[in-house]
């Protein structure tokens, strides 16, 4: 079960824990969904998102496919086993966009699938739509 994500004026939207290598996509997350309320960590990849998410108890977790020292589908699938993280909603964020790519996620546990290039807008809406 997914932690309530109600906004208040004290309270972020939610929290997001995010891994992506790139240094512009990174930044993009982090303010777009900055702007909209939610609590945002950005790590550069898989290793380091699976080291602080038991802390940061995210509601939500984006993930790159493509990434240096622990790739997207094997991040996916030590999150899914995870006791404490295997509830909590996965977007696959990823240019790559054949369907054998989105079926594995997909089938892998990950709630969404988003490629790159994204609308920020579009992203937000689909944030929100995990975190209900």
């Amino acid at each position: 079960m997914v932690p309530d994500t109600a906004t208040s004026d004290a309270t972020p939207a939610g929290r997001i824990l995010a891994a992506e290598d790139d240094a512009s996509t990174r930044r993009l997350i982090e303010f777009k969904l900055k702007r909209e309320g939610f609590a945002v960590e950005i790590v550069p990849d898989g290793e380091t998102l699976l080291a602080r998410a038991p802390q940061f108890q995210p509601h939500l977790v984006i993930l790159d496919l493509l990434m240096p020292i622990k790739n997207g589908h094997t991040t996916l699938r030590e999150l899914k086993a995870h006791p404490q993280l295997g509830a909590v909603p996965v977007l696959m964020l990823s240019s790559k966009n054949q369907e054998e790519d989105v079926l594995l996620c997909l089938s892998a546990g990950a709630a969404d699938y988003m490629v790159k290039p994204f609308s920020p807008d579009e992203l937000v809406l689909r944030v929100r739509k995990l975190l209900r």
